[in-house]
């Protein structure tokens, strides 16, 4: 018996098609100077031609709209469609009809059925329709399974099911990097790259902070009072274009004083990206937990708050650190101030500063001068816990530009 034979013996006929938007209808002109032997000729032909756009007949992009020819791509991220329908073609009626439709993955298998219920009958030349949504969150090969159950008017039950394989594309390309600031702030660049065959429309790209942190976006600037993207007015980005979004992290207040737990937070958040493409389908990811190398402090943190950006040659200036016990045992600080080749130092060196608890801080006041123009490292700073007798030495603290007045 040939497949053919086989598929008669069933009374009901199932078919199943991807419900996706149109598309606009694409053309390739043909031209020519009008010296030439068609002289205008392909003119008059595109002009005519119903399916080009009036005025701008050589463009590739026409004014209609062609529906889809083939199954095409589907992106992770985006909404998948289908149109089920279960025809009678036999001239009995049939009873009893379940249509059921899973969703095969490599991890999962899912039921898209909107009714798990049966049909009591189906006339013929009637049929059943259903039509399925799935938001697609696998990247690989997805299998649609699609199985009909009905009995005949004699009372036989019969089965049969089709499989319809579909592969699943990355739409995105997103890379991650972080940035520890000499505070507890970090910063995050966010590359994304369309690795799609057409435009996208970047709707929102934003960051979802962990408990811990709270978010600014540096993707705008301010403009007359009002903030402006940094990507312009028509935020597309092009097949194969990258682009980087930054953001700015700040411990909440509740956790900013606690130096040993912001110490040890690895987990920022997590990347929403929205976009739409074509006639405006839209897709949406979201990347797992984003984790950094958590920034190695060691016992005693010392930070940089103020600080100016240019001093004078020769001229005392006043700087402020912060000082941080990120142990977990008290500690009883003496700085000492070493002078360098270009940085000196004015004040007691080997002073104390005291009992420091765990997780505790204290803002250091120091004045300095400098004999030497140009970039200048701020170094020889040491401090000397006498509990244990133990030193912790800093070099290249920050940098100052140092110019001769004039």
């Amino acid at each position: 018996m040939d497949a053919s034979q086989a598929k008669q013996e069933h009374l009901l006929a199932l078919k199943v098609m991807r419900l996706t938007k149109p598309t606009l209808f694409t053309n390739l002109p043909v031209t020519c100077e009008e010296r030439d032997l068609p002289g205008d000729l392909f003119s008059r032909l595109m002009h005519d031609d119903p399916s080009t756009i009036k005025g701008a007949e050589t463009l590739m992009l026409g004014e209609m709209l062609t529906l889809p020819q083939n199954f095409g791509n589907i992106f992770l991220g985006e909404t998948f469609s289908s149109y089920i329908s279960v025809h009678n073609d036999s001239n009995q009626v049939v009873k009893d009809i379940l249509v059921k439709a899973d969703l095969q993955t490599s991890s999962q298998r899912l039921n898209l059925s909107a009714s798990n219920s049966a049909v009591a009958e189906l006339k013929p030349e009637c049929c059943i329709d259903d039509v399925i949504h799935h938001e697609v969150k696998e990247i690989g090969t997805h299998i649609l399974v699609c199985a009909v159950s009905y009995t005949t008017q004699f009372g036989d039950k019969l089965y049969f099911r089709k499989f319809f394989k579909f592969q699943v594309l990355k739409p995105l390309d997103v890379k991650t990097k972080f940035y520890n600031a000499e505070t507890d702030e970090v910063f995050l660049e966010a590359q994304i790259q369309n690795i799609t065959t057409s435009p996208m429309f970047m709707e929102k790209v934003s960051l979802e902070p962990s408990m811990m942190y709270n978010v600014t976006e540096l993707n705008t600037v301010t403009l007359q009072d009002h903030g402006v993207s940094t990507f312009g007015k028509m935020s597309y980005l092009q097949p194969m274009d990258t682009r980087q979004y930054l953001y700015c992290l700040k411990p909440k207040p509740e956790y900013a004083e606690k130096a040993g737990v912001i110490k040890g937070v690895t987990v920022i958040g997590k990347l929403d990206i929205v976009w739409k493409t074509n006639l405006g389908e839209r897709g949406r990811l979201q990347t797992s937990q984003l984790q950094r190398m958590a920034p190695g402090y060691g016992d005693i943190r010392l930070s940089m708050e103020v600080i100016p950006d240019t001093v004078n040659l020769e001229e005392p200036f006043n700087i402020r650190c912060k000082i941080t016990n990120c142990s977990e045992r008290t500690m009883d600080l003496l700085v000492d101030m070493i002078n360098t080749s270009s940085i000196h130092w004015c004040g007691v060196s080997g002073r104390s500063l005291g009992k420091l608890s765990p997780g505790a801080s204290l803002s250091l006041p120091l004045t300095l001068l400098a004999s030497v123009q140009g970039l200048q490292s701020i170094s020889g700073l040491r401090l000397t816990d006498s509990f244990l007798k133990r030193t912790y030495e800093y070099d290249d603290v920050a940098q100052v530009c140092v110019v001769c007045p004039s």
